[in-house]
């Protein structure tokens, strides 16, 4: 699913944060709210931790991860990106996207349906707006 006018300073990728980190990865940015169990800080290598652009707990407990629900669930997060304070984090990793390559972390066991695969869709949508 690449190819569409990704140039190398705008490169976003989501990963997992209990993936060891790689020369590649750019700008590290944790989009979890809660802190993911059994990572220290300093192996996390983050550079930043947006907790205030995660999901609601209630939308995060209702979507439970299950893939069945993903549509769903990530129409109902991009809602609520427009809240304030999701807003303001929004603007803040958008601030970074031409900063050169940024990998969005997740604690999620599937990165592909979590909200840092919701983020990044957001995030190249938007590249050319």
């Amino acid at each position: 699913m690449t190819g569409k006018k990704e140039s190398a300073n705008r490169h976003i990728q989501v990963r997992r944060i209990y993936d060891d980190a790689e020369s590649t990865d750019g700008k590290r940015i944790l989009v979890d709210r809660v802190w993911p169990r059994g990572i220290s800080k300093d192996k996390a290598e983050l550079d930043e931790w947006l907790k205030d652009i995660a999901p609601s707990d209630e939308l995060r407990k209702w979507y439970s991860h299950d893939p069945e629900k993903f549509d769903e669930f990530a129409r109902r997060y991009r809602e609520e990106l427009k809240d304030e304070s999701r807003a303001e984090a929004l603007e803040q990793l958008k601030s970074l996207v031409g900063s050169g390559p940024l990998t969005l972390l997740t604690a999620s066991k599937r990165d592909d349906i979590s909200q840092a695969a919701v983020l990044k869709k957001t995030l190249d949508s938007g590249k050319h707006g």
